[in-house]
């Protein structure tokens, strides 16, 4: 859990860093959650998008609790990123 929410606030704030916004890790992050839980390639969400989202539903659901707290400590870390990113622009620092 620490692992992901080192590595999500590093990715966060270095993405939050070079393309000067404040939240575009935590918008995202569940992207990038349905890439980690899912099987279904992403143009199937497009061209067959029933049975893409009903699977990602239920794939969803059946997470243990384990994976959901390690997925959760991951957006912690990209909402602590950009939280830490608007705290130094308030104080004056302009990053790139």
């Amino acid at each position: 859990m620490l692992l992901f929410l080192v590595l999500f606030f590093g990715i966060g704030f270095i993405l939050n860093m070079l393309l000067r916004s404040t939240w575009i890790m935590a918008v995202v992050y569940p992207l990038i959650v349905v890439m980690i839980v899912d099987n279904v390639r992403f143009y199937e969400y497009v061209t067959n998008p029933g049975p893409a989202f009903s699977d990602l539903a239920a794939r969803l659901t059946g997470l243990a609790v384990a994976d959901i707290l390690i997925l959760s400590f991951g957006f912690i870390g990209t909402i602590i990123a950009g939280i830490a990113i608007r705290m130094l622009r308030v104080r004056g620092y302009q990053m790139f």
